[in-house]
């Protein structure tokens, strides 16, 4: 089994859930995926690794550091950081806040970013793309410049359509389509 049908098959067993669910849109759902059960097991971390590497690859992009909106991007960028090392070829990690610290150096962004890097903002989940947007958003506004957003996975619900219609570059892990989800229209 290659490595995106392994990530398929470890979201399926660990990270999508059956029911009814109200999504953070508020729009109900007959499944939900909770990414961060794969993205924080030990053989998501390796897989995500080494699939995120590749995708940035295919892609074309070359970041200096990898990051998005804290919680659900963090260990997506932190597999791809440790990969990117292993690999030889190493790029940082950084976390956007929610909001800015009220004490300390009162940063949004924490960790490897400074102004004028390269970057590729990652997500877990697209949804509706707010989280991606917001953290490019916050890069942007502290001076770097977002080659791309990478997601593990894209719920098709024009997510990745309101990204690209504002200029953006979105490459996904995996989709609903490929793990056999749809709700019905």
């Amino acid at each position: 089994m290659n490595d995106r049908d392994s990530l398929r098959q470890l979201l399926l067993e660990r990270s999508v859930q059956k029911g009814d669910f109200v999504l953070a849109s508020g729009r109900r759902s007959s499944y939900y995926i909770d990414c961060r059960l794969t993205t924080m097991s030990a053989p998501g971390m390796v897989l995500i690794g080494r699939l995120g590497l590749t995708a940035l690859a295919d892609a074309g992009w070359q970041p200096r550091s990898i990051g998005g909106l804290t919680l659900g991007a963090d260990p997506v960028a932190y597999a791809i950081a440790a990969a990117s090392f292993l690999a030889g070829d190493p790029v940082d990690a950084f976390s956007v806040r929610k909001e800015a610290k009220g004490h300390g150096t009162r940063r949004l962004i924490e960790g490897n970013f400074r102004p004028g890097d390269p970057v590729v903002v990652v997500e877990d989940v697209i949804t509706s793309g707010e989280s991606a947007a917001r953290a490019a958003a916050a890069v942007e506004d502290a001076g770097g410049r977002v080659l791309g957003i990478l997601a593990v996975v894209d719920r098709e619900e024009g997510g990745r359509e309101v990204l690209q219609s504002k200029g953006r570059s979105v490459v996904a892990l995996t989709d609903v389509s490929e793990l056999g989800l749809r709700d019905a229209p």
